[in-house]
């Protein structure tokens, strides 16, 4: 009898938090490495997902320097290829490296470049694996803004209400949707992904409407498996420019401790 799907309150040696970094990036080159509150971006991620405290955490990453920065910092980190076309392809090598004998059944996709992120939003990921016919988990936050509504830059999940504050994914867009009175949900690319959803993931193709809207979420959903999305109270900051790395400094100056 094969044992049952993890689900939210998978105990911490089955869950594995893995951050895929690498120095390549055209409009803030070395962004890893940039120092947000003292501390190298990278490593106050890791520091807030390990604060988390749902899991082991690691980088993974193509750089070297990244590595001794992660490590130096009392963080692990793992040396993956550097040909991986997206993090999930880099996570997917990074967990077979670490866990090749199959005993973690979740593996959290935390990006590199949200270095305000809070540990309880990290947390919430896993909510919609309670439910075991979830493949891939994720996380959203209503719009409040009103330029956000037409920004092509901010992703919108079209999804059907499971709960006051679960999703189930329809679709990921650029543009605004859905039509009508109501909410708008931003997504935030954090992913919650059950061990056997990820490989099957990393081995789909491209799918069309991925290449159509550069949303790689939307090969998940076009070969038909679930995706359902935790809402929760805000954004946290993306660092990709010079400007944004401003605000995330600004933004830790003035935080309270972890």
């Amino acid at each position: 009898m094969s044992a049952p799907p993890p689900a939210a309150d998978t105990p911490a040696e089955r869950v594995l938090v893995l951050i895929p970094a690498r120095m390549a990036a055209t409009r803030l080159p070395g962004k890893p490495l940039a120092d947000v509150g003292g501390r190298p971006m990278i490593v106050e991620v890791a520091r807030r997902a390990v604060a988390a405290g749902i899991g082991r955490v690691a980088v993974a990453t193509d750089s070297a320097e990244i590595a001794a920065a992660v490590e130096a910092a009392g963080y692990a980190a793992v040396m993956t290829r550097d040909d991986h076309p997206s993090g999930s392809d880099r996570i997917f090598e990074a967990l077979g490296v670490l866990d090749g004998e199959g005993r973690v059944e979740v593996v959290v996709n935390v990006q590199g470049d949200l270095p305000t992120i809070a540990p309880a939003t990290i947390r919430r990921a896993l909510a919609p694996l309670a439910d075991p016919a979830v493949d891939i988990a994720t996380l959203a936050a209503e719009i409040t803004v009103d330029e956000e509504r037409t920004d092509p830059n901010v992703v919108k999940v079209v999804g059907s209400p499971r709960s006051a504050d679960l999703l189930r994914a329809l679709y990921f867009t650029r543009a605004t949707a859905p039509f009508g009175d109501g909410p708008l949900y931003h997504h935030i690319g954090l992913y919650a992904y059950r061990r056997a959803a990820l490989a099957r993931f990393v081995a789909l193709p491209p799918s069309p409407l991925e290449r159509r809207e550069r949303l790689e979420q939307l090969r998940a959903l076009e070969a038909g498996m679930r995706i359902d999305v935790a809402v929760v109270d805000a954004v946290p900051l993306g660092v990709d420019t010079p400007s944004h790395l401003e605000r995330a400094r600004a933004f830790l100056a003035a935080e309270p401790g972890l």
